[in-house]
């Protein structure tokens, strides 16, 4: 009966454990004002423990993606800072999360255009297929995770 109650505990104590470090984190997400999507992206970061930092920057994300190092082919509506990775666009907690505990020589990650049920962008029953891709250091990319459409 032990055996059951440590596997229980261990379980919980985990998921607090994540949620903590997530809770510490704190993103800086450059949008454009009047941007819902923006907002409810950064509200369900709040949800999974981030601790989410809006600011309107208008005109100058254009540049701000470019500086960075994500591809024209992979903007979104939002760009995001996190430990010295770059989000783009509506990239789901989980992958933030994962990217974080990885720690992967690349720029971040990015779900490019904005699919419908990707977080922020999950309004109804429906969902697109999308891949959340990993954005490399020479431009490049390569699939980190993908969600199926339903």
């Amino acid at each position: 009966m032990f055996p059951k109650i440590e596997l229980i505990f261990g379980a919980v104590l985990l998921a607090t454990v994540s949620t903590a470090a997530a809770a510490q984190t704190a993103i800086q997400v450059a949008k454009t004002r009047g941007c819902g999507c923006c907002v409810a992206w950064m509200d369900r970061l709040s949800d999974a423990g981030f601790l989410p930092e809006g600011e309107n920057i208008g005109g100058a994300l254009i540049r701000l993606k470019m500086d960075r190092g994500i591809p024209v082919a992979m903007f979104s509506c939002h760009t995001a800072t996190v430990e010295g990775y770059t989000i783009e666009g509506h990239v789901p907690p989980a992958d933030i999360t994962r990217l974080l505990e990885e720690r992967p020589d690349a720029i971040g990650l990015a779900v490019p255009g904005m699919p419908i049920g990707s977080p922020g962008m999950d309004f109804g029953e429906t969902s697109d297929a999308y891949d959340v891709f990993l954005v490399k250091k020479d431009g490049s990319t390569e699939i980190f995770s993908s969600y199926p459409a339903s």
